[in-house]
């Protein structure tokens, strides 16, 4: 018999769980839009060497890759959706003389060849083309912040890094090819020892080689942009603090809500990003549940050069981050708007009205046509998601028009009411 299993690294989501995810999803792009931001939809995959121009090394790795039967050709799913927006902003938008505001939603696949598996994570996330830093960073970072308190997570953890500072202190090492990658994962290890003996083999001012070997320390508030602004030791350094101070200020004049947290041994994405780079840190998950940052040179990759700046929201860490904070308890979704869902029981022709009503109004209404009796009928509801159960009562035959009462109080679990 066949094993009714899943790939490695892939799931389902029981009804509850996928409302919730599907709850996230649809706030995250109501606040995006609500900001001005338009909602675009990309392919699940596309030609590999298209894919391939705006994804770094590591991105590029993570591709699962396969013969496309009707060409022949080479495609990728997407790792990730920033690429495709660059290449949207590119073509679709090259004429657009003014800044470009997308978000999207959806699901990107990783290969992970060390754990021999892959991860489907689905993402919603925005794009901002054509505002230069510092004002198009601001903005992206205080969306971040705004959208995840929509969602139930106010005041995350802000980490920034600058990965344009990462970059002009390496390069001012001048240190020989192999000892790159050796240096960026000392930094990242925050291996100040081993960073040391890195260093060694540096050719570049002594001076550069003070300020590197503090990388791995320099992580804390804000104030210890203080410490690394004192004696920056090559213009191009100089350049990269005085822009991510430039961004704090104007995030703690907007009073963003979030806690602001400075790493400026952040060297993920070096390959990649040019310039601030942003997670989200909020209680209940060990990963940011968002992750972006400045990449200036990525539209270019597709022909335009361009400012960009953006991030994506990890839904599932989101999902977890709430449970979490609810201790283990996932939260009851609101699918098809604000209020809580409603399960009818009674005369099926005064239920259906009644759910219609309720539906009209943008509620979530379900008639239940299993004849399902007292705590059974409860127990059902609480199992779907229903917070209140109506009970119908008179002939079927009646052709009443049953209405809740508007005034009366709801509470957040299965209870009985009359029309």
């Amino acid at each position: 018999m066949t094993s009714l299993r899943l790939p490695a690294g892939m799931r389902d989501f029981a009804p509850a769980a996928a409302a919730a995810r599907r709850r996230i999803a649809e706030t995250l792009l109501r606040v995006f839009e609500r900001w001005g931001y338009a909602r675009v939809i990309t392919p699940a995959f596309e030609y590999e060497e298209v894919l391939a121009l705006g994804l770094g090394s590591a991105a590029r790795e993570a591709a699962i890759r396969f013969v496309e039967p009707s060409s022949g050709q080479v495609v990728a799913l997407r790792p990730d959706i920033t690429p495709q927006i660059a290449r949207l902003a590119a073509t679709r938008f090259r004429d657009e003389p003014g800044p470009l505001r997308l978000c999207y939603e959806g699901t990107v696949v990783r290969l992970d060849r060390r754990a021999r598996s892959q991860r489907e994570l689905i993402q919603a996330g925005i794009e901002l083309a054509g505002v230069p830093t510092p004002d198009g960073d601001v903005e992206v970072i205080a969306l971040g912040a705004a959208a995840l308190a929509a969602v139930g997570l106010p005041r995350p953890t802000i980490d920034l890094g600058h990965l344009g500072l990462a970059r002009e202190v390496l390069g001012a090492l001048e240190l020989p090819d192999e000892a790159l990658p050796l240096a960026r994962a000392r930094i990242a290890k925050r291996d100040r020892a081993g960073l040391a003996e890195v260093l060694r083999s540096a050719r570049g001012p002594r001076a550069v080689v003070e300020f590197a070997s503090l990388l791995p320390e320099l992580a804390g508030p804000p104030s210890i942009l203080a410490v690394a602004r004192r004696r920056p030791p090559t213009p191009g350094i100089r350049r990269a603090l005085e822009n991510l101070a430039a961004v704090i200020r104007a995030l703690e004049q907007r009073g963003v809500a979030g806690k602001l947290h400075v790493d400026l041994g952040e060297v993920r994405g070096f390959d990649y990003y040019t310039g601030i780079r942003l997670h989200g840190f909020v209680a209940g998950a060990p990963e940011p549940v968002l992750a972006g940052g400045r990449y200036d040179t990525l539209l270019a990759r597709y022909g335009r050069p361009w400012p960009a700046v953006g991030f994506a929201v990890d839904v599932e860490a989101t999902a977890g981050a709430l449970e979490a904070q609810a201790d283990g308890r996932p939260a009851v979704p609101a699918v098809n708007g604000d209020g809580p869902g409603v399960l009818i029981s009674g005369p099926s022709r005064q239920a259906e009205q009644l759910a219609d009503e309720l539906r009209a109004e943008g509620r979530r209404a379900a008639v239940d046509y299993g004849g399902l009796q007292g705590a059974a009928l409860d127990a059902y509801a609480r199992r779907w998601q229903f917070q209140e159960v109506v009970r119908l009562r008179g002939a079927r035959s009646a052709p009443a028009t049953p209405a809740l009462s508007r005034g009366a109080t709801r509470q957040p679990k299965a209870r009985s009411s009359r029309s």
